[in-house]
């Protein structure tokens, strides 16, 4: 049976997480706006830098050469740019993924022992009920982690197939510029 002090207790706990989960995320979110400002003033600064250069162009060639030379840096700060994107978004699920993991480990562990207690109470002749109770809770934990491998699989394939697509359009980028 559970008393007040359990009860107490385990609402602090939560609230504790709760904040722990938002200042997480929050962190998140402060590195994704540090990054925005920072991408901001850099396109500023070279926007200005390539208004000088074009007022300074002398001819139509000189011009689309001087177009032509921002496509490939263009391209690779954008590819820069969006894996930086996924790296914080990444990093910050996995901080919260595993804050969650852990939090769900803990309250499975302290169900199967409020369980565990409840049963030793367990009137005779209900063994049957009782190991019934035990194995369905054992098959469902078996299924949260069965689904968090997957997540997590799945997770890697998506990291790994956004790689290999920023790879793939920065290399096109290169060669298109070259042949021009």
């Amino acid at each position: 049976m559970l008393n007040a002090e359990q009860v107490i207790a385990t609402n602090k706990a939560n609230l504790n997480n709760l904040f722990s989960l938002t200042n997480q995320a929050f962190a998140g979110v402060e590195k994704l706006v540090e990054l925005n400002l920072t991408a901001a003033r850099a396109a500023m600064s070279e926007s200005a830098d390539h208004a000088k250069a074009v007022l300074s162009v002398k001819d139509a060639q000189e011009l689309l050469a001087l177009q032509a030379g921002l496509i490939q840096p263009l391209a690779e700060k954008s590819a820069a740019y969006s894996r930086h994107i996924y790296d914080i978004a990444s990093s910050t699920s996995a901080d919260l993924s595993k804050a969650i993991e852990a939090k769900a480990t803990e309250s499975q562990q302290a169900v199967l022992g409020y369980i565990d207690a409840a049963l030793k109470n367990a009137p005779a002749g209900s063994e049957s009920a009782v190991a019934f109770f035990k194995q369905a809770v054992t098959a469902s934990n078996n299924a949260v982690e069965s689904v968090q491998k997957a997540v997590k699989q799945a997770t890697d394939l998506a990291e790994t197939n956004l790689q290999a697509v920023t790879d793939t359009a920065v290399k096109a980028t290169k060669t298109a510029t070259k042949k021009r």
